[in-house]
């Protein structure tokens, strides 16, 4: 009887295994550092500034199957939204989710740019990037934007900077007990502050005044050089026979 067992058990053949297996696959490392300011509330762009930005950075991200992108919000501070992840899923919700106010009014460039920074700086990707996206002037904050820059291109990152409005006036959302009402307001982006930014990284400036125009500068961020990174896959493996 136990060598009969013995025969089915062997028969049986039962099995079970983990192995892993290490690709290289192509891709860079990328923040997404987005201005979630009231003014981003501005109705220019559809349905407004905040929520077209998110769309075609969704659609950007779509597109990277294999970048390692991470999400830092900023008004008045800076924090990070999402770390960087080859794995998009919790990212999108996050970025979903993202609106303006969440933070202490103000536009804090240079703590944005600082807290993406140092989110990729110690990256042994060959390529890092960062995209800035911003409405408005800095004005508050803990750090200097050009220091920041100074910073990111002493890591070799490079920060392609967007300024998103329209010119000249743009009309803005509030509220009052007879429902939503507008005012218009001045268009306020410091280009040259962002062009300095952008040149002193090694990157380029854009100036978004339509939802269009965002698309075709998020597709020609896509078309940036990308990098091999080494990503571990875990195969399980278990035969009963």
């Amino acid at each position: 009887v136990i060598i009969i067992t013995i025969l089915i058990i062997a028969l049986a053949r039962p099995h079970f295994s983990l192995s892993k297996d290490n690709k290289d696959i192509e891709g860079i490392d990328l923040i997404i550092a987005l201005d979630v300011s009231p003014s981003m509330l501005a109705e220019d762009f559809h349905p407004n500034r905040l929520e077209c930005a998110k769309s075609v950075a969704k659609e950007f991200i779509d597109n990277r199957k294999n970048d390692e992108i991470g999400l830092v919000v900023f008004s008045g501070e800076a924090f990070t939204q999402c770390p960087p992840a080859v794995d998009h899923g919790v990212l999108l919700s996050l970025l979903g989710q993202t609106e303006s106010g969440q933070l202490e009014d103000g536009t804090a460039i240079g703590d944005g740019l600082a807290v993406a920074v140092n989110r990729i700086k110690d990256s042994k990707a060959k390529s890092k990037v960062i995209i800035l996206i911003t409405d408005g002037v800095n004005n508050t904050g803990q750090i200097d934007p050009l220091s920041a820059a100074a910073f990111a291109k002493n890591y070799g990152i490079r920060v392609y900077t967007i300024g998103i409005g329209t010119q000249g006036m743009a009309p803005y959302p509030y509220q009052t007990p007879f429902g939503k009402q507008y005012q218009n307001m001045p268009v306020e982006i410091d280009e040259a502050l962002l062009k300095n930014i952008a040149n002193g990284t090694n990157a380029k400036y854009f100036r978004s005044t339509k939802n269009a125009s965002l698309e075709s500068i998020f597709k020609e961020i896509d078309s940036m050089e990308k990098s091999l990174i080494n990503v571990s896959f875990y195969h399980q493996t278990k035969d009963v026979g």
